[in-house]
């Protein structure tokens, strides 16, 4: 058996590998090194965060393989993930293997390994989140490729890698958003609808992540990553299916430099800055621009409707905060605030929330605004797997919040200034 392992970050591209030794009696990389095959991680934003479901060798050259020498006992996958930034001790990576559940090779000639991977699944994950600072990260990656038997090509002759080089992270989904930095310094990302002679201008929808996905900026960590990988909150919004509720709309996910809760007012023309770049650059319908928030976005989702009262066509507060951090200090959103909110608002929550108090928070919100509704739910289950109370965000980037009929994304959609 011989094994053959790669090294790199996970989006440090072209990373170099250590040579593996090729089995007895079968072909192995020549003195040029033609024998040696990259990989790609290929990722999946589940709703409770991304993960690696498979692996891709660029197999391609090699010759026309023998599918019959292509099985899951064929390769064998190792992963060991560790944290870019100190966890002050908190153990937040992996070492381990990913068992292979399926193998086969595509339409160009490259073998594709399934990895085991699905929520509550540790090993998969592509985050880690450092109790200490209150962050989720983006973990470095280090694949192992061990190659167990020959593969054969089409005229019968036996081949063994001698070299895998990992290559990078890809996530279709997540790779649609390009990146951008504001003229104060704020990350975000940003998808842009296909183009279409037939569409004017487009809707806009802001979404605003939890507290786990800013920056940690004493570590000087700004990644402009967590925030579409962690949950589907952005993400769902560009999927097909909402795509076309909303005839083709932008999807615009800032990165807070700390976390929202820290100082809504500070961040508020922050936000509205990126806002105003994005319509002056790109055909977006000033009477279509959307809020959706979650846990502190949730709290900055609110903030923003009353800073901005005219500004947005709807807005989606998911658990969010609006009682005082601690006793002492004034409520984040005060009640006078909530009351003024003449923005169409829907407050979406689980009962069983035991990070934000619902009845606290969504419920008091959603009693003082006026004309809002409110989806409260009992459990976060989605696909038969039940999540944390506090991630009543599923819910919305599924759309499933109805009322009598209407669900949340045709809702939105339906509002204009």
């Amino acid at each position: 058996m011989a094994t053959f392992t790669s090294r790199r970050s996970v989006l440090a591209a072209g990373a170099g590998a250590a040579a593996g030794l090729a089995l007895p009696g079968i072909a192995r990389a020549d003195s040029h090194g033609t024998n040696s095959v990259g990989f790609v991680l290929n990722a999946v934003t589940l709703d409770g965060g991304e993960q690696v479901t498979s692996v891709t060798l660029g197999t391609s050259r090699l010759g026309r393989i023998d599918p019959a020498s292509v099985t899951t006992s064929t390769f064998s996958v190792h992963a060991r993930a560790t944290s870019p930034i100190a966890t002050d001790g908190q153990d937040v990576g992996y070492d381990l293997d990913r068992p292979v559940t399926a193998a086969r090779l595509d339409r160009h000639g490259n073998i594709v390994l399934a990895l085991s991977h699905g929520e509550g699944q540790p090993g998969g994950g592509t985050l880690g989140y450092i109790g200490s600072k209150g962050r989720n990260v983006q973990l470095d990656l280090v694949y192992t490729i061990t190659q167990n038997a020959p593969l054969t090509l089409r005229r019968g002759r036996p081949v063994t890698i001698a070299r895998f080089v990992q290559g990078r992270l890809t996530n279709p989904e997540v790779d649609a958003f390009s990146y951008h930095v504001s003229g104060s310094g704020m990350k975000y990302r940003l998808y842009s609808p296909a183009p279409s002679p037939r569409h004017g201008r487009r809707p806009l929808i802001v979404w605003l992540h939890g507290g786990g996905e800013g920056a940690s900026l004493p570590d000087n960590y700004y990644d402009n990553e967590t925030t579409l990988r962690a949950n589907r909150g952005a993400l769902g919004f560009a999927t097909r299916e909402a795509q076309q509720i909303f005839d083709g709309a932008y999807v615009l996910a800032p990165q807070s430099t700390s976390a929202w809760m820290q100082d809504g007012p500070h961040f508020a023309p922050l936000i509205h800055e990126i806002i105003r770049d994005v319509a002056r650059t790109r055909p977006v319908d000033p009477q279509r621009v959307y809020v959706v928030g979650c846990s502190n976005g949730g709290y900055m989702s609110l903030k923003m409707t009353t800073v901005y009262p005219t500004l947005f066509a709807a807005s989606i507060p998911i658990c969010g905060v609006v009682t005082p951090l601690q006793a002492g200090t004034p409520p984040l959103v005060p009640d006078a605030e909530l009351a003024a909110i003449s923005t169409p608002t829907w407050l979406v929550a689980s009962r069983d929330d035991t990070t934000v108090d619902p009845q606290a928070n969504t419920v008091h919100a959603h009693d003082l605004i006026p004309g809002s509704l409110m989806s409260l739910y009992d459990h976060v289950v989605w696909n038969g797997f039940q999540f944390p109370g506090h991630w009543s965000w599923i819910y919305v980037a599924r759309d499933d919040p109805s009322d009598h009929g209407t669900h949340i994304w045709q809702w939105m959609a339906q509002q204009q200034r």
